[in-house]
């Protein structure tokens, strides 16, 4: 659950992309220790949300405060190394690595080129039993499942040791015994001091998760609440719950 104290805050954040606004002055906060849940259509600018505020796209307008630091003008890099970490939809290990490879090499300091140094192998169990891969440490990305292939992505962010963490679609392509199994793996992490910022398409896997929801549609704030407040909002209901008809 939350603590006081907030730890990232987007204040009217501004994304066009020529003629199209693709984020339209969106202000939120994320408190520290919080699950925060971002919801919305197919297109409503979730995405563009996290790559803006990791330094992936340019801010149009706007700010993103992470930690006190004004880091919409940083390289992402600089995000990453101040604690502010992204799992993205697309799962993207080194093949050619095992797990336990690919981990580690998520902990070497400052350059994906720099191979000495980094955490111990003890330590990179532990990053990998807290998303519950540890039994396929000396296995390559080709042959793990998409389940696992997700949560070594996962794996991967929490070795540069993230405050918050961003998860964009984690529960994507699951069954729903995957899904609570992530779920409980989400919660553990968030035990661990991380807080967590959710996209996902499964409701129901995501509003027993997060502490709080901000519904994005076209872009803008719909509305914020409680998960109980959201799935009770006729408005969010019509533009969003009524259109994916999936509750799941």
């Amino acid at each position: 659950m939350a603590e006081s104290g907030g730890l990232l805050a987007v204040d009217g954040l501004t994304k066009r992309f020529g003629g199209l606004v693709a984020v339209d002055d969106l202000s939120f906060t994320v408190e520290r220790g919080e699950i925060l849940g971002v919801i919305g259509p197919n297109g409503a600018g979730k995405s563009t949300v996290f790559n803006c505020v990791v330094g992936q796209y340019d801010v149009t307008d706007g700010r993103v405060t992470f930690a006190d630091d004004d880091v919409t003008d940083w390289d992402t890099h600089d995000i990453v190394n101040a604690g502010l970490a992204r799992v993205s939809q697309h799962s993207r290990p080194f093949d050619a690595m095992t797990v336990r490879e690919n981990i580690h090499l998520f902990t070497v300091p400052n350059s994906v080129l720099a191979f000495r140094g980094g955490a111990s192998d003890e330590a990179v169990g532990d990053i990998a039993a807290l998303v519950g891969i540890d039994d396929a440490l000396d296995e390559r990305p080709p042959d793990l499942t998409h389940e696992y292939t997700r949560r070594l992505e996962i794996a991967r962010a929490l070795a540069t040791d993230p405050e918050l963490l961003l998860l964009d679609e984690p529960f994507a392509g699951f069954t729903q015994e995957e899904v609570r199994d992530l779920r409980a793996s989400i919660e553990t992490i968030n035990d661990d001091g991380t807080a967590l910022v959710v996209v996902d398409h499964n409701m129901r896997g995501l509003m027993a998760l997060v502490d709080r929801v901000v519904v994005v549609h076209d872009g803008a704030l719909l509305t914020s609440g409680t998960p109980e407040e959201i799935a009770d909002d006729d408005t969010v209901a019509d533009v969003y719950l009524g259109e994916t008809g999936d509750a799941s």
